[in-house]
């Protein structure tokens, strides 16, 4: 098959990019020709696949996709190919992997009605309805169930259309045998001392990710920690400089980290003694996973679809909604405890041997392959029909 995967911007430290990586690698072991169209592309190309940035212009992020979007749609008919897979929102698409939350659900309950009379309204709500809407054709791929009622009750998309994969979590964040070991190097190489609580936040997109909250909730447990100094390390490719300021606002600056992008997570998820993700919205967060097989205890908002697995492991806290601060405060507080953060590490472990939280790129690659194969057929059969009249 050829396939084209459109997506605005490429960079490696994206879960939303990882999983688009995952997936065209997959593809192309499946013996799949894949085409890539982009505005931006950061870091090492993939072998054998054909990447065409595309050139937009414009002076706001609108004008720039609807540019990309309409030098895509032209490429597409002066070279076309048997299925087309986006990773942000558009018309025109076969398949879409539903890699973040409902935008109409976070405009109606977060925004105010000035917002909704603004062109980034009209934008992103007719692209998510050209995707979901019940007139679409567009296929859809779910990573958490609960993406399927958010959209069903805005759009009535049809089930038949929404597909729910498993996780998706990468074989090397597994602890490995000798992940203690690991861990004290991986300690030391970060000038962490024994009696440092170390706190990890990782994902692109702070303000999403609940930075601001996880920074209060070290300022609010300071002088409260006995002989332990908590410690936070940022991990993410984004602006630093509001929470940098933040941080020292509050008296915490020397104990918050900026990491920057990094490639070596296996080693951080070891180093750290708990994974913080207090986040604002995310349609599933695939780093609480990681940190459940790296056996790394999860404080974690009830929002991110992959919360339940947390829950379901008795692997750390899930924070209810509304958000709360203090109720982070108490839950870091918590893992101080004395035996929690053993306890959590064991029912982590445990979970992950139990359940299949990998699958995920396999098994959608598959369902890529069958829809796109379906739709091929459909088409010829619409056009013998059309044909014979």
């Amino acid at each position: 098959m050829r396939l084209a995967f459109l997506l605005y911007k490429y960079f490696p430290y994206g879960g939303m990019q990882r999983d688009f990586r995952r997936f065209v690698q997959e593809l192309q072991q499946r013996g799949h020709d894949c085409r890539v169209y982009c505005i931006s592309w950061q870091g090492e190309l993939l072998p054998e696949l054909d990447v065409r940035q595309v050139s937009v212009h414009g002076v706001s992020n609108i004008r720039r996709y609807e540019c990309f979007h309409a030098r895509v749609q032209d490429d597409l008919k002066a070279n076309p190919v048997d299925g087309v897979i986006g990773f942000n929102r558009m018309p025109g698409l076969d398949i879409y992997y539903a890699a973040d939350p409902c935008y109409i659900d976070k405009a109606l309950k977060e925004r105010s009605w000035l917002y909704r009379l603004g062109s980034r309204y009209r934008h992103f709500s007719r692209c998510e309805r050209a995707v979901f809407g019940a007139a679409s054709n567009t296929e859809i791929l779910l990573i958490a169930e609960s993406q399927r009622h958010q959209f069903e009750q805005y759009y009535h998309t049809p089930a038949a259309r929404m597909h729910l994969l498993p996780a998706g979590v990468s074989p090397d964040r597994r602890a490995p045998p000798d992940a203690l070991g690991q861990r004290q190097q991986a300690r030391a190489s970060l000038g962490l001392a024994a009696t440092d609580h170390v706190l990890l936040l990782a994902g692109s997109g702070f303000v999403t990710k609940g930075l601001d909250r996880a920074i209060c909730a070290v300022a609010a447990l300071r002088g409260k920690t006995g002989e332990r100094t908590l410690r936070l390390l940022v991990v993410g490719q984004d602006k630093e400089d509001r929470f940098r300021r933040l941080a020292r606002r509050l008296g915490v600056a020397g104990q918050v980290s900026f990491l920057g992008g990094r490639d070596d997570i296996p080693q951080l998820l070891l180093a750290a003694d708990v994974l913080v993700h207090p986040a604002r919205a995310e349609a599933a967060g695939i780093i609480l996973l990681e940190a459940v097989v790296a056996g790394l205890p999860v404080i974690t908002s009830e929002v991110c679809g992959y919360a339940h697995h947390i829950a379901a492991a008795n692997a750390g806290v899930v924070l209810a909604e509304p958000f709360v601060q203090a109720a982070l405060d108490r839950a870091l507080a918590s893992s101080l405890v004395p035996g929690n953060q053993q306890q959590w590490q064991q029912a982590a472990l445990a979970y992950a041997h139990a359940r299949d939280l990998y699958s995920m790129h396999s098994t959608g690659a598959i369902a890529i392959e069958n829809i796109v194969a379906r739709q091929v057929a459909q088409r010829a059969a619409s056009t013998m029909g059309t044909a014979s009249e």
